[in-house]
């Protein structure tokens, strides 16, 4: 059986009402539902853009990972993110200034 998503990304989107160091503290729905437009646009069909709870990784900043491979990203800008789709996406490079 043929896998159905080349890629599988999955955003922390994790809100803590404590006040503590968080994803959403730092526009991470808004900037999931950028790459979640960018891949419908680009028509990138074998790609899926989902919510995570915590990652854990809250004090880096907004925390994105990408599956199969298990590629961690810290990103800030929808700049950030459309050079991730570009690069990791659409032409299977890693972006490494981003990675964590």
């Amino acid at each position: 059986m043929t896998d159905i998503y080349k890629y599988h990304l999955f955003f922390c989107t994790h809100n803590r009402d404590d006040g503590s160091p968080c994803c959403q503290q730092r526009n991470a729905q808004a900037l999931r539902n950028h790459a979640k437009q960018r891949v419908k646009e680009l028509n990138l069909k074998k790609v899926r853009v989902n919510n995570a709870g915590c990652l854990n990784r809250c004090g880096l900043g907004p925390a994105l990972v990408i599956y199969p491979e298990g590629t961690w990203y810290q990103y800030q800008t929808t700049e950030d993110i459309d050079e991730i789709i570009e690069s990791h996406l659409q032409h299977d490079k890693i972006v490494t200034r981003l990675q964590r």
